[in-house]
């Protein structure tokens, strides 16, 4: 786990909304008073609410989160996300309940996920991936690789996320 403050707040640029969630998940992932987690997870079901925002506080969440337009995001609570992530308006991470992809995904360092992607199942998305918007992914994505379409197309390319991803640390 990381502490709080592993999210780089200045550099985020998102809605204050966007803001006070990341701190409140990473506060309930790191107290260990009961009463902080209970009002976290208070504060927690509120943004899911109001935000859409269905991000559980058990899901394992590397540093550096970035949720671009944070509304209507669905994260499954047995997802892993790793480090330098962002994550963009209609994203939905979900699991898969039968069939040989059964489970849910795993994100390696440095992924965007475009507007509306989904990403669903027992699949391993390696690091420095580009997730076009509107893509459908079922399969293992290698790393530096551009994802697009449905059904997902993927193209090898170096560096795809240069440029794209926020909250890395220079």
């Amino acid at each position: 786990m990381y502490n709080v403050y592993s999210v780089d707040y200045k550099r985020n640029k998102g809605g204050g909304h966007t803001l006070r969630f990341l701190r409140v998940l990473r506060l309930f992932q790191c107290s260990k008073n009961k009463i902080v987690k209970f009002v976290c997870k208070l504060i927690l079901r509120r943004y899911r609410l109001k935000y859409g925002l269905e991000i559980p506080a058990e899901t394992i969440i590397g540093k550096g989160l970035y949720l671009g337009h944070a509304f209507n995001i669905t994260v499954n609570d047995l997802a892993v996300i790793g480090d330098y992530c962002n994550l963009h308006k209609g994203v939905v991470i979900g699991r898969e309940n039968r069939g040989p992809r059964k489970g849910a995904p795993t994100l390696g360092n440095k992924v965007w996920v475009g507007i509306n992607s989904a990403i669903v199942g027992n699949v391993i998305i390696g690091d420095d991936v580009l997730i076009a918007p509107c893509t459908y992914v079922n399969c293992d994505v290698p790393s530096h690789s551009v994802v697009f379409g449905n059904p997902c197309v993927i193209k090898h390319r170096d560096n795809a996320t240069e440029g794209y991803i926020n909250n890395i640390n220079e």
